[in-house]
């Protein structure tokens, strides 16, 4: 399997390595975006996710086969969490490897930007006294 695309409640940061080892890789490079404490000045208590699964499975998988094929990885594994998460927890992990590292930075860049863009996974922000749902481009 060169590939590993989830939805999960709650993300496991500690296997990716695992996932994403393979013996033609001289390279692996994650990327792993968490619950800041501050927006804007203002505290983050939480953020909230929520998702068109069917949709967002979809679109992650386009997603890593363009980058299989683009950089010529060996193996690509895109993981978001849904529901409510709280600050310095874990929301969204993408990994790349391949023979040389500069396709594997190359390829996570992608990766993340384009999911930010593409995948309808949708956030909302929780304050102390508000909350606000936050458009794909922050």
């Amino acid at each position: 399997m060169n590939k590993i695309i989830e939805i999960v409640q709650d993300l496991d940061t500690n296997k990716v390595y695992q996932e994403l080892s393979h013996p033609n890789s001289g390279g692996i490079c994650v990327f792993v975006g968490s619950v800041r404490e501050f927006t804007n000045s203002e505290q983050v208590v939480a953020l909230e996710f929520e998702t068109y699964e069917t949709m967002a499975l979809k679109e992650m998988d386009k997603l890593a086969d363009t980058a299989l094929e683009k950089w010529k990885l060996n193996k690509v594994v895109i993981k978001h969490a849904v529901g409510k998460k709280e600050v310095q927890d874990a929301v969204v992990i993408v990994g790349a490897s391949s023979a040389h590292r500069s396709a594997c930075f190359e390829a996570c860049r992608f990766l993340i930007d384009t999911l930010k863009e593409t995948v309808p996974i949708w956030k909302k922000e929780l304050f102390k006294n508000k909350s606000v749902r936050v458009s794909a481009h922050p």
